[in-house]
């Protein structure tokens, strides 16, 4: 998760919304990870998730990313959970949840419906008071409000 976050921070000094993902291997190496690139790209699929997908994609050479695991710093969204169970990602870690825009815990649940074709095992928490300071001080920041003093 450390090197989704550094993704993260990387996207909010970019600009964009602090949200980083990182895949790793069925070996334990990191073979992509990426920030929010929405802004920059002019694309509202560009998020974390999917960018990294696509490059852990090219890396393996298939669009099945069969016993990989993705560490994001924010819940996926419903667009990223449909894009994770088609690439077949084995492990889902992610830090903040998203209430408001999540698609795994929150809003659709993408894997718990009838027509999700998989469902990777998710584990949620994971640094995530790192991973919530990081967008609570981005937003505050984009508010004019600063950010948090720690």
């Amino acid at each position: 998760m450390d090197k989704a976050l550094e993704q993260a921070r990387a996207a909010g000094d970019r600009g964009e919304v602090p949200v980083g993902a990182v895949i790793v291997s069925p070996d334990g190496q990191i073979i992509a990870a990426d920030g929010n690139r929405t802004r920059e790209l002019h694309d509202p699929t560009a998020h974390a998730e999917i960018l990294a997908l696509r490059a852990a994609c090219r890396v393996v050479g298939s669009e099945r990313l069969t016993g990989h695991d993705l560490y994001v710093t924010l819940e996926p969204c419903a667009m990223c959970a449909a894009a994770l169970a088609a690439a077949r990602i084995r492990r889902i870690y992610y830090g903040a949840a998203d209430p408001k825009s999540g698609g795994v815990a929150h809003g659709a649940r993408v894997f718990l419906h009838p027509q999700a074709h998989h469902r990777p095992d998710v584990y949620d928490g994971i640094a995530a008071e790192d991973c919530v300071r990081l967008l609570r001080d981005f937003f505050a920041a984009q508010r004019g409000g600063g950010g948090s003093k720690g």
